[in-house]
């Protein structure tokens, strides 16, 4: 009897759905990428006792190596290096796959993955363009797969219970939200020049990214800087705070966003703006964000502040306190004078009214990288959906992506949510999807198909 495609990564899926299926049972664990989050990763599931580290996959041999042996610590010595991650994915004995590449393979390794049956934590933000996020959420159903986003601030204890104190509506209505993330490099990374190492495998870094000449920034971290590969600090530390926002708010993605700013002060061969401001108009209510990338200003780091009618609400991933508003009731708020003393009329003293109770709740970073990737275990015995799940963070990529379409056009760009489409203008729409290069335009067409 013959077997079609679909029917043999069926097969494969309820194999790998079986073999993680008992509590009890380690999850084998690949992870693809070993740079600077990649090593945190690392980190993180080697401390989860029913984690094997299978294995890893680089790009760059000298990372595949550091990668595979710190892997081995936890492993004994059995991690496998691959230096072509579709060697990884073959791999029966990986059940999940951590992808923290650069932003533009994040969709296509986990499209590969979820096809492969296996499940997968990817790195945020999830996409590159927008369609990148519909497209991945689809492919996840269709194959049954667990896909969790690594927006680490939603597993953070103290996130959460600001989630509930916000849809308990603590805080009012909310009308306004304020974010933020400020730091100093200037001058700026430099414009660097050298010849590619020989143990680098430019061609597979670039992958769907259109062709350009080695340079050092094209290939290690500085690839956060260029349109092709990223879009800069709006969706990366944005991506964050944004989705910090949608998932308290309950909400599917903005209606408007307008944005602005430039590479006003940084002397490299950058792209993406150093100074960018964008607002994001909601039903009922709008939200901004803020980057300097070189000026730290009062308020260095990140954060967001929430606005309501009774108060408001401040987090990161510090913790987050309550700000109580007061108010004079209407009836006071007009002076009123009691006879006519010595020395001329008199105000009545009005006490104002304490619209809410302060408050305050400590976070720690490490705790939320370390409930993440323990909610994202759970989640492959369990199978139930992780908090932050493909279509989480196919939102949150969206509303980033809208912004920097916005700064890169230079106009207002109208959203509709639920169609997923702008309106109104053509030349932003074409800006919702990129071509891959070949030869992985044609590995897409094959999953999408």
């Amino acid at each position: 009897m013959s077997m079609t495609r679909r029917s043999v990564l069926g097969s494969l899926t309820a194999l790998s759905y079986s073999r993680v299926r008992g509590a009890n049972d380690r999850v084998g664990v690949g992870f693809i990428g070993y740079g600077l989050i990649g090593a945190q990763h690392v980190y993180d599931f080697s401390h989860q006792d029913d984690a094997n580290l299978v294995a890893l996959s680089e790009t760059f041999e000298p990372r595949l190596q550091q990668g595979v042996e710190v892997c081995n610590r936890k492993s004994g010595g059995t991690t496998r290096p691959y230096r072509d991650f579709r060697r990884l994915l073959d791999d029966k004995d990986v059940d999940a796959v951590v992808v923290c590449t650069p932003d533009h393979w994040h969709a296509l390794m986990t499209m590969l993955a979820c096809a492969a049956g296996k499940d997968v934590y990817v790195e945020k933000p999830m996409t590159l363009f927008v369609r990148e996020g519909r497209w991945m959420a689809d492919v996840a159903r269709r194959h049954k797969r667990i896909v969790q986003v690594g927006t680490q601030q939603r597993s953070g204890k103290h996130y959460r219970a600001a989630f509930d104190l916000m849809r308990q509506g603590h805080i009012g209505k909310v009308v306004s939200v304020h974010m933020g993330t400020s730091r100093n490099v200037t001058p700026g990374f430099g414009k660097p020049e050298g010849a590619q190492p020989e143990n680098f495998n430019y061609d597979m870094w670039l992958g769907p990214a259109p062709a350009h000449a080695y340079s050092p920034h094209r290939g290690l971290y500085h690839f956060r800087w260029f349109w092709d590969f990223s879009g800069g600090q709006m969706t990366n530390l944005g991506a964050h705070e944004i989705d910090i926002l949608q998932w308290f708010l309950g909400q599917k993605g903005p209606t408007a966003v307008t944005s602005s700013g430039g590479r006003f002060a940084l002397e490299d061969d950058g792209e993406t703006p150093d100074v960018q401001d964008a607002l994001f108009e909601y039903p009922g209510f709008t939200a901004t964000w803020s980057e300097r990338e070189v000026s730290s200003g009062r308020r260095a780091g990140y954060g967001t502040e929430f606005f309501g009618t009774r108060g408001s609400l401040v987090i990161s991933r510090a913790g987050w306190e309550l700000f109580p508003d007061t108010k004079t009731s209407p009836s006071n708020a007009i002076p009123v004078f009691q006879g006519q003393p010595e020395g001329g009329p008199q105000r009545v003293k009005v006490e104002p009214e304490l619209l809410m109770q302060p408050g305050k709740m400590a976070g720690s970073s490490n705790e939320q990288f370390d409930l993440h990737v323990r909610g994202f275990l759970d989640c492959v015995k369990s199978r139930q959906k992780p908090i932050a799940d493909a279509e989480d963070g196919h939102r949150t990529a969206t509303a980033c992506h809208l912004a920097n379409i916005s700064y890169r056009t230079g106009r207002k760009i109208r959203w509709d949510p639920e169609s997923e489409m702008i309106t109104g203008d053509a030349e932003a729409a074409a800006m919702l999807e990129r071509p891959y290069r070949k030869p992985w335009d044609a590995v897409l067409r094959g999953l999408l198909s």
